[in-house]
């Protein structure tokens, strides 16, 4: 996985007169938990900007004055009510045998006849939660729709997994495509729905 260097400084002081100080320097208190001993510190907010606002994700490489570096994951993080700026950070430290728990984004491979037919694609699960060492997990989960006609679903059991562990049943749903207005129907796609009969839905929402 593909990873975001932040720089910053560790804090001495965790009260909340030096924090609104470093809101109002545009900097952001931070916290490193994980490995026994918490470690504050606080950056620029600008640093964060390519590991916030994006659709992909990163791991952090976060490196204090002093020369001390930590590899991490962001837990979690706090925005203000109003101004949506960036309040608080929780990053998780990484360790090498550790397995750890993310939300990777789901990217669509190939043109699905169902769809060039007229059917409406239905991506119900863009992001999925997996388990993994952190030399594992990757940067995005591939899933092949070369092959659904109008009426298929493409579940969780059928992606590659071999390096990673899905937190998802294995009935999730990760895509369909559903008949539309529009949709032609080939021969070969009415004799699979003849034969097959009506099809039950399952639906999943993406955590």
């Amino acid at each position: 996985m593909q990873s975001i260097t932040i720089k910053g400084t560790k804090r001495e002081s965790v009260g909340k007169v030096d924090t609104k100080a470093l809101r109002n320097a545009d900097k952001v208190p931070c916290v490193i938990y994980g490995s026994g001993n918490t470690i504050h510190f606080s950056a620029e907010e600008k640093a964060f900007k390519k590991l916030v606002y994006t659709p992909n994700v990163y791991t952090a490489t976060i490196e204090l004055e002093g020369g001390d570096t930590f590899n991490a994951i962001l837990q979690d993080i706090q925005f203000h009510p109003v101004t949506d700026r960036i309040l608080h950070i929780d990053f998780y430290q990484l360790s090498d045998d550790k397995e750890v728990t993310m939300n990777i984004p789901v990217k669509l491979q190939g043109n699905s006849p169902g769809v060039m037919n007229g059917g409406s694609l239905r991506f119900t699960n863009r992001k999925l939660k997996v388990k993994a060492i952190p030399a594992n997990l990757p940067d995005q989960i591939e899933a092949d729709i070369s092959t659904l006609k109008i009426g298929d679903k493409l579940f969780i059991s059928e992606l590659d997994n071999e390096k990673f562990t899905f937190l998802h049943p294995d009935n999730t749903v990760v895509v369909q495509v559903r008949m539309s207005r529009a949709a032609v129907v080939t021969e070969e796609e009415e004799g699979t729905e003849e034969e097959g009969g009506e099809t039950t839905e399952t639906s999943a929402t993406a955590e």
